[in-house]
């Protein structure tokens, strides 16, 4: 198995971060959680979801506002967050865009109402020079019994 694995994950309502705290109990990771400056999303699902249409046709996706750890000193990481309208939600497309040149694997797992759409190609698409191994989706439905899928997909990954 890897030995050095960071797990990263924006959570909106809560609900990715359940599941990166299954993940690090799984793989023993470092966790982190991608934040924005407060305010940036509203509390509505549905206002969420047209402020992010509106970063991605601006390009202007929202500003990471904690440190990360250097990604050098891993040679696994997990990137966790909400589907939104079938792709990767904009915090995660912020962090994902400082993965050039990281030699490790990349891994998405993400939280969806059912219908993750293209996001695990979306996800791929945003990282063209990593290897990109396949995700894990979850509803919040499912995370009260998900830790021995977590642990099925990470031996597979490892």
């Amino acid at each position: 198995m890897a030995t050095n694995v960071l797990i990263v994950d924006y959570s909106w309502s809560g609900t990715t971060a359940k599941m990166a705290a299954l993940l690090q109990r799984v793989t023993g990771g470092t966790a982190v959680d991608l934040t924005v400056t407060a305010g940036t999303f509203p509390s509505d699902m549905f206002a969420t979801a047209d402020t992010a249409s509106q970063q991605l046709a601006s390009g202007q996706l929202p500003a990471l506002t904690n440190a990360l750890p250097d990604l050098r000193s891993f040679d696994t990481v997990l990137v966790g967050g909400p589907v939104w309208g079938g792709t990767v939600a904009t915090p995660v497309r912020r962090f994902l865009a400082q993965l050039p040149g990281f030699s490790g694997t990349v891994a998405p797992f993400y939280t969806d109402a059912g219908t993750p759409g293209n996001y695990e190609a979306d996800f791929a698409s945003l990282v063209p020079t990593a290897k990109v191994a396949a995700g894990i989706g979850l509803t919040a439905g499912e995370l009260p019994t998900a830790e021995a899928a977590l642990t099925t997909w990470w031996t597979h990954l490892a």
